[in-house]
């Protein structure tokens, strides 16, 4: 494989940050040293820095974003999900949750794993809970649930519950980008609380706002057979 996902499947940094690496120099494969897309085998002698590269273990973490911290790997974004978990280890997050929404984001330093999660036609659940703007009825519930046209895409069918007179659950199998906001939008209502609750088997349950816990054995092997 090249050497970019290799890196990235060994949980040592992103493909990005790779690429910066061999243009900086930085990286060597059996003494000689790389170039940009250089295909690697696993039993190639890797050195970065002048240190040979392993696998590292793998770091799967449930984090309970709190609005205004933003899903990106990204160091030069103020607010950015990485600064804010502060985890000694490389991760990144799996997928996106918007800036002003809150809730259950995934972080691992499995790359195979956070495609697998990803891969928009596993048709993976995420749960939400979402409050808006005013008040709504049964016909907003159905068109929600039917699908809506947003960006010329119509949304796939889903399951919605109502919680209350503005509150309602929402359980999606795809995740484009600031789906249930821009969804509501079409029927003439703004979102103004999101929270996700579920992802696939993993549960906010337990998770103060701001808080984190890693993955048990079974959540990640229920996560990488389905």
């Amino acid at each position: 494989m090249r050497i970019n996902k290799l890196l990235s499947n060994y949980g040592y940094c992103s493909r990005k940050e790779t690429n910066r690496f061999i243009e900086d120099k930085r990286i060597t494969v059996n003494g000689a040293l790389c170039k940009p897309g250089q295909w690697v085998e696993e039993d190639d002698c890797i050195v970065v820095d002048n240190k040979p590269i392993y696998k590292k273990e793998k770091i799967y973490i449930a984090l309970n974003k709190p609005a205004g911290i933003t899903c990106t790997a990204s160091r030069e974004v103020k607010g950015n999900i990485i600064d804010f978990i502060n985890y000694k280890e490389y991760i990144f997050p799996v997928g996106r949750l918007d800036k002003a929404s809150e809730g259950l984001i995934i972080l691992t330093n499995d790359g195979e794993l956070a495609n697998k999660i990803l891969e928009a036609v596993n048709e993976h659940e995420k749960e939400y809970i979402v409050t808006v703007d005013k008040p709504f009825d049964d016909l907003f519930l159905k068109g929600m649930k039917n699908g809506v046209e947003i960006g010329g895409i119509k949304t796939r069918q889903c399951k919605i519950y109502k919680i209350s007179e503005d509150t309602f659950k929402i359980i999606l199998t795809q995740g484009l980008n600031r789906q249930i906001r821009r969804m509501c939008k079409m029927f003439g209502y703004n979102v103004t609380k999101l929270n996700r609750v579920r992802i696939m088997n993993i549960k906010l349950d337990g998770i103060n706002s701001g808080s984190w816990r890693k993955l048990t054995d079974e959540e990640v092997e229920y996560l990488k057979i389905v």
